[in-house]
């Protein structure tokens, strides 16, 4: 008998989102098995004789794996399609592969580095807390930051979403107006560099992503992208598979 597989992973395979993305296509109903429609995320198929349709659309595992570096402009949301009409990191960057998603978030204010694939599975574990994948950003602040804010931002800082923590923060430069500031965080919460700082009496002026893992934005500009290499690639992958081996130490 032919091994089955829960809808919302076989839709990741396919190039549909995340999983939680996926989870979400079944629960809103835009998704058919052998034509009914199913809401269960938990519904196990055969994925070599079922048929399973998105909004009409015959669902197929991606064979060719795709992953791409941009540089997501300011005033981008990082979304496919966004219901209040704002323009998307899609719009923003011309002529990419078909059929990729952004893993993970950045502001619609912010700019900088994102990640893109059609791997599913690489795509959970790098957005996913449990795997502590690093994110460097360089964050200019109002005001002159001082040594007891450092320590506050690297202690820990309650938000909207729960604590807050940077892994590092280093100061870059500073005068009494502004301050210069690289930090390195190992969660994706939204807003959280955001609301760190406010809460420490600093608006943010400006904020960019220099680093996800292992690949750099090093010179793109912005609205432009390029395939990761292959030792990129090979870093992202490590970086997984050593949390995952830390974890069950645990």
């Amino acid at each position: 008998m032919p091994a089955k597989i829960r809808l919302n992973k076989f839709l990741r395979d396919c190039g549909f989102g995340s999983r939680r993305k996926c989870e979400q296509l079944v629960r809103e109903g835009r998704v058919q098995v052998n034509g009914e429609v199913v809401s269960d995320v938990g519904t196990l198929i055969d994925e070599e004789n079922d048929v399973v349709k998105v909004e009409g659309v015959v669902a197929k595992p991606q064979r060719q794996k795709i992953y791409v570096a941009a540089y997501k402009p300011r005033d981008f949301v990082v979304t496919r399609s966004d219901p209040e009409g704002r323009p998307t990191v899609f719009d923003a960057l011309k002529d990419l592969p078909r059929d990729i998603f952004p893993i993970g978030r950045l502001d619609k204010d912010s700019e900088g580095l994102i990640l893109l694939t059609n791997d599913g599975k690489l795509a959970h574990r790098l957005a996913h807390p449990r795997y502590q994948v690093e994110r460097v950003y360089l964050v200019e602040v109002q005001g002159r930051i001082t040594d007891e804010t450092l320590e506050r931002l690297m202690g820990g800082i309650v938000i909207e979403t729960g604590l807050a923590r940077a892994k590092s923060v280093r100061l870059m430069e500073a005068d009494e107006v502004s301050s210069l500031l690289k930090i390195t965080l190992t969660e994706g919460k939204k807003r959280e560099i955001r609301q760190m700082l406010e809460t420490c009496g600093h608006r943010v002026k400006s904020l960019r992503r220099i680093r996800f893992g292992s690949v750099s934005l090093g010179d793109l500009a912005p609205g432009k992208w390029r395939y990761l290499t292959r030792d990129e690639l090979r870093g992202l992958r490590r970086i997984v598979e050593e949390a995952y081996l830390e974890k069950l130490k645990e």
